[in-house]
């Protein structure tokens, strides 16, 4: 009987200008550490996409930009994925947004709606501008889901 030492690999991306969709990242990621679940925090800037299949698990954290739109320094993540097209890496999505706007988290619908056709898209979590203490439930739901 052969013994592994195999441990899947968790990695949270976002890109925030404000801090509000940085601070969910990390609130997610403390979640993670929580149920035991290594999870790997990096800035969309520092993100190796060349390690993409590296990962059995991508959360992707994105602020909104005009219109509903993504972010322009989250299109290559984007593009990428498209690409890599892997259904059994499991995805997540979240974000931070003023519901003012007609399209409130609008990059998290549009990756949302990429993921799930590329993907084993798992869940999608938007929350109204900052982080407040009731996402931290939300949160950990999200992790529970990820094991």
């Amino acid at each position: 009987m052969a013994l592994t030492s195999y441990k899947s690999r968790t990695a949270i991306v976002y890109a925030s200008v404000t801090g509000n969709t940085k601070q969910l990242a990390e609130m997610l990621q403390t979640a993670m550490l929580n149920r035991g679940i290594q999870a790997e925090l990096y800035r969309i800037e520092e993100f190796p996409l060349g390690n993409l299949s590296c990962f059995n698990h991508l959360l992707i954290g994105t602020y909104t930009w005009g219109s509903g739109e993504i972010p322009a320094e989250m299109h290559e993540l984007y593009q990428a994925i498209e690409k890599f097209d892997n259904k059994e890496l499991k995805t997540a999505v979240f974000g931070t947004g003023d519901s003012f706007f007609a399209e409130f988290c609008g990059a998290v619908d549009r990756f949302k709606d990429m993921l799930y056709v590329k993907t084993k898209l798992i869940a999608s979590l938007k929350v109204e501008l900052m982080p407040q203490p009731k996402d931290v439930v939300r949160c950990e739901k999200l992790a529970q889901l990820i094991q």
